[in-house]
């Protein structure tokens, strides 16, 4: 416990200095990052085997679901994609130090509200290794210090990763100590108590896992527990594009938290579509629970879906479907089942479409495209950190603007309260400024 938390000092300590580092000083970083992972892959995909060979008898014995073992494995085509996500935020423009308002009170006393980290990160994660490039270099890029915690499916991978980041991060003049791993099981325990020295936590895994987080720390907590998404096929839909969409939210990546678990298909659409989507659904090994109406359209090759399938997050080749009479009641129905997450509609109908995207409570809304977009590097963000149903601070896929705050800074000449106080109290101008921030 005592080196546990030694090293979270340290790394609270490091954030300070690193909320100082300059962007051409954090841009060197990145790039460094980037050409280590390049010119250290077989350590990692060395590594990473290792991890394979283990986390195969952990799903033998049950301890491993399918979708986290999945999740596991790098490959050099992985590894490509860490690089490019470092790269890309290296691109981003350095949010550290933006004014973001600017008030004149009076004259000469000026008001700034200017963009800062939030200081020290705790980053708790299952499975995922690529977790560990994605959320160092947006937390290098924006000030932030970072302690990850992974599972032990990914022990050996984190900590070759971990290794490479670091070194090239502080050979490029990052301070040290900001990134810690821990690595033990009790290191969970430890980082929920950590209040005082921890600002923010960031949870990726299962449900169940994220859930525990968030009910067992004092400690803001940024991230979601579910991925239950939807596609609403509507009344006005263009019948390709309707397949199209749905197959990639369900096939081009099953085992994450944006793809699509329920199918809500119009009653007047449903004779066309069901059949048609069913059959493309069994020939790709897509496994379909539907209700009793979406049954009768679909065939002998489909399973009548419960009750609770309506609330599940398959995380695989399973999809549950059902009819609706109208948008409104999908709307409903996805404003109860669902998670917030992420949910689409295909219509050709504005109309429709307009209201679906105003109704609709999650965090990620889609009008004709996949629930797949839903994602950090495809919204342009280099990366996330994950991604948030909360309906504070940040929402939907947390890029850099996630991991940042803001303050106040009012500079005067020697201005003080009491003159704008009492019978002849001078008044403030309340003015907006287009101006920068600088002394």
């Amino acid at each position: 416990m005592a080196n546990i938390k030694e090293n979270v000092i340290r790394a609270k300590d490091a954030a300070t200095v690193l909320s100082a580092v300059s962007t051409s000083v954090k841009d060197k970083a990145l790039e460094a990052m980037a050409d280590a992972l390049d010119n250290f892959r077989k350590e990692v995909i060395s590594a990473n085997a290792e991890d394979m060979i283990a986390a195969e008898r952990m799903r033998a014995a049950g301890e491993l679901t399918d979708p986290m073992v999945k999740r596991l494995r790098v490959n050099d085509e992985k590894i490509d994609g860490m690089m490019d996500g470092i790269r890309d935020v290296r691109k981003l423009k350095d949010p550290i130090g933006e004014t973001m308002s600017a008030m004149e009170l009076d004259d000469g006393l000026t008001l700034y509200q200017v963009r800062c980290p939030i200081g020290l990160i705790g980053v708790i994660f299952e499975s995922r290794p690529d977790v560990v490039p994605q959320i160092m270099a947006l937390c290098l890029k924006s000030g932030n210090a970072v302690a990850f915690k992974g599972g032990k499916e990914a022990a050996g991978t984190n900590r070759a990763l971990f290794d490479i980041l670091s070194k090239a991060a502080y050979a490029a003049g990052i301070p040290e100590g900001s990134f810690c791993l821990m690595e033990t099981r009790e290191d969970v325990s430890a980082i929920l108590g950590m209040d005082g020295l921890i600002d923010l936590l960031i949870p990726r895994g299962s449900n169940e896992f994220v859930r525990y987080i968030q009910e067992n720390t004092k400690i803001p907590v940024l991230g979601h527990s579910a991925g239950i998404c939807h596609v609403y096929v509507d009344a006005d839909a263009d019948i390709d594009v309707a397949v199209n969409v749905t197959l990639d939210s369900k096939i081009q990546y099953p085992a994450v938290c944006n793809a699509v678990e329920t199918l809500l298909v119009n009653v007047r659409i449903a004779d066309e579509f069901i059949p048609r989507m069913t059959d493309i659904f069994i020939r790709n090994g897509v496994e379909v629970r539907a209700d009793a109406s979406a049954m009768k359209l679909a065939g002998t090759h489909v399973k009548e879906a419960k009750d609770s399938d309506w609330d599940e997050e398959y995380n695989d080749l399973v999809i549950s479907m059902r009819t609706v009479d109208s948008l409104d009641e999908a709307v409903d129905f996805i404003n109860k089942h669902g998670s917030k997450h992420t949910d689409a509609i295909i219509t050709r109908n504005k109309d429709n479409a307009l209201r679906f995207a105003n109704f609709v409570d999650s965090s990620s809304v889609m009008v004709n495209a996949s629930t797949r977009f839903s994602d950090g590097y495809r919204y342009g963000k280099g990366a996330e950190v994950g991604i948030s149903t909360n309906k504070i601070h940040s929402r939907g896929p947390v890029g850099m603007e996630g991991l940042t705050i803001y303050k106040y800074v009012l500079t005067g000449e020697g201005h003080v309260v009491k003159d704008y106080a009492g019978k002849d109290a001078k008044r403030y101008t309340h003015r907006t400024l287009d101006k920068e921030f600088k002394l």
